[in-house]
């Protein structure tokens, strides 16, 4: 999903209405059951595909926004060690 998608979605609702992010994933392999965790979206986080040892891109490099969110301290660990990586 692109950037202006997102907003064409979110621009069709309510401006004070909650945002959350929505997780659903097999309960195990051998089931249809499926569980789904919601989180809020606790930030955005610009994110660009790292490169290898050798400065050659993993990726084609294109910049990917991620929506954060999950419990608050693993949200917060995860946040910290983004700052260090980037120091």
């Amino acid at each position: 999903m692109r950037v202006h998608e997102l907003i064409d979605i979110l621009s069709d609702q309510p401006s004070d209405a909650e945002v959350e992010l929505a997780v659903i994933a097999p309960v195990d392999g051998d089931t249809d059951d499926i569980t789904v965790d919601r989180y809020f979206v606790d930030g955005v986080l610009p994110w660009q595909d790292a490169e290898d040892d050798e400065g050659t891109e993993i990726d084609d490099g294109e910049l990917t926004i991620w929506l954060v969110g999950g419990e608050e301290g693993d949200v917060n660990a995860f946040l910290d060690a983004i700052e260090q990586s980037d120091d």
